[in-house]
């Protein structure tokens, strides 16, 4: 029993442990790129929103301070049907400040991010198209810092590491930000071996040439569904450090959990997704790492729930094994278990949640957004 405990054990923090070990590794080597700091495409930033009345000012003045040529640069916001003043909000500052270039789209019906993402797409001019959430944050250069990556031929699009705002706001933001570390930093590592598969909408950057529409297999996730796409056509689909973004997070479990459930029950459906084209040999880059991820996201799961009847049982049985609770006293070990069982025990329940054919579909309004501060912003130097 002891060891088939320990084998499980090693299936879920151990090979979390070894993929981060190595992933610390790769990330440290250098790019195989041909990255041309003098590129300057021209963009398209395209905004999807839906009733942004109380933060779509501190989006407008982070955009604002973009350090990038105005002649080659355009901004979209896409409505989805907001019954606040947010429309009125964007036309008022578009008319002060009329060089900024910005368009407004207004859908009649709600169909999804996606969908609305799809629309703007129509009416892009750029060279490159940029996603950003209204709830998402730029540093002043991110374009001139992460944009030379997109001069390489064989990369479609990037993406950039997700920062907390309110990394201390309670003990769940606090395990989300070391969450978000380790996520960023073998993000980084499988983009350097090739691409990755899981993109931010915070800032995602596509060639035109390479990306036909968002999230063609309707996966509900407009950016890592896009990915998927980028991929089939050939394209490296890369995060860049450069391209790092803040937003802000809820500070409570049931929040974090129903945010955790919705990703992965996109994750399942992207992962259906990968299955099908890897078995087709559609995937022209990055086979190693879907394949890595499937493993991490299907294995562990299943191993977590026999892991922890096996643990009942086997301090039932031999209770001189309790002393392994004593490594839960350093509060590292304590959050990175945390978030290992929160991460399987969510992937199980959207696996049951897609048994039963739920769909998120509609982009609803996170409600950390009430979080968000204008001194945060300030202290950044975000607006």
């Amino acid at each position: 029993m002891i060891i088939l405990w320990l084998i499980f054990m090693f299936l879920i923090f151990g090979c979390l442990g070894v993929n981060y070990f190595f992933a610390r590794i790769i990330a440290r080597k250098p790019w195989n790129l041909r990255i041309d700091r003098n590129y300057k495409p021209k963009i398209s930033i395209v905004v999807p929103t839906y009733n942004e009345r109380e933060i779509i000012k501190y989006k407008l003045k982070n955009l604002f301070k973009l350090e990038y040529p105005r002649h080659l640069m355009e901004i979209i916001f896409v409505d989805s049907g907001s019954t606040d003043s947010t429309v009125d909000f964007i036309k008022k500052f578009s008319d002060v400040h009329p060089y900024m270039n910005i368009k407004i789209i207004e859908e009649n019906e709600r169909k999804g991010k996606s969908a609305a993402l799809n629309l703007a797409l129509k009416s892009c001019t750029g060279e490159v198209i940029i996603v950003s959430d209204a709830d998402c944050f730029w540093p002043s250069d991110i374009l001139s810092r992460s944009l030379p990556y997109l001069a390489d031929p064989t990369v479609g699009a990037i993406s950039g590491p997700k920062k907390l705002l309110n990394p201390k706001d309670s003990w769940v933001t606090k395990c989300e930000d070391l969450y978000l570390q380790s996520v960023n930093l073998v993000k980084l590592s499988e983009s350097k071996r090739s691409s990755t598969i899981l993109f931010e909408g915070g800032f995602s950057a596509y060639k035109k040439e390479a990306l036909t529409q968002f999230d063609p297999y309707n996966t509900g996730s407009d950016d890592c569904g896009t990915v998927i796409d980028i991929l089939r056509r050939k394209y490296r689909a890369i995060m860049v450090p450069e391209a790092e973004f803040y937003t802000t997070f809820p500070k409570t479990l049931k929040e974090k959990l129903g945010i955790k459930i919705r990703r992965a029950s996109q994750l399942l459906k992207l992962f259906k997704m990968y299955i099908k084209f890897l078995f087709k040999k559609e995937i022209g880059v990055g086979k190693a790492v879907v394949v890595k991820n499937l493993i991490l996201y299907f294995v562990m799961p299943l191993a977590f729930f026999i892991f922890i009847s096996s643990t009942v049982y086997l301090f039932f049985s031999y209770p001189y094994a309790s002393f392994l609770l004593l490594l839960l006293l350093l509060p590292k070990v304590r959050m990175y278990v945390f978030e290992a069982t929160i991460n399987c025990v969510v992937l199980m329940m959207a696996i049951v949640v897609g048994i039963f054919g739920k769909n998120f579909i509609i982009w609803n309004q996170p409600r950390d957004r009430i979080l968000l501060t204008e001194k945060m912003l300030v202290q950044r130097d975000l607006i």
